[in-house]
């Protein structure tokens, strides 16, 4: 028997907020399975972390990223 994806809805939205968060996580982990993409990413995060480490003057302010981004994108 299929459920339909209303009913399914409807059983999920009377969960615990966490078992939704939970069910959330895997959800989106499993539309985004991608390990070769995602330890490109980790390399690239674990270098600007060590450069950040390294040489505090490559920081950017989130204020004036924000900045930055707003400029750009108007």
């Amino acid at each position: 028997m299929t459920m339909t994806l209303e009913a399914l809805e409807s059983e999920i939205l009377r969960l615990a907020p966490a078992d939704r968060a939970h069910l959330l996580d895997l959800l989106v982990a499993s539309l985004d399975a991608d390990a070769e993409r995602d330890a490109v990413w980790d390399a690239v995060a674990a270098r600007r972390d060590a450069e950040m480490d390294s040489d505090a003057s490559v920081v950017v302010p989130l204020d004036d990223a924000l900045t930055r981004l707003r400029t750009e994108l108007h």
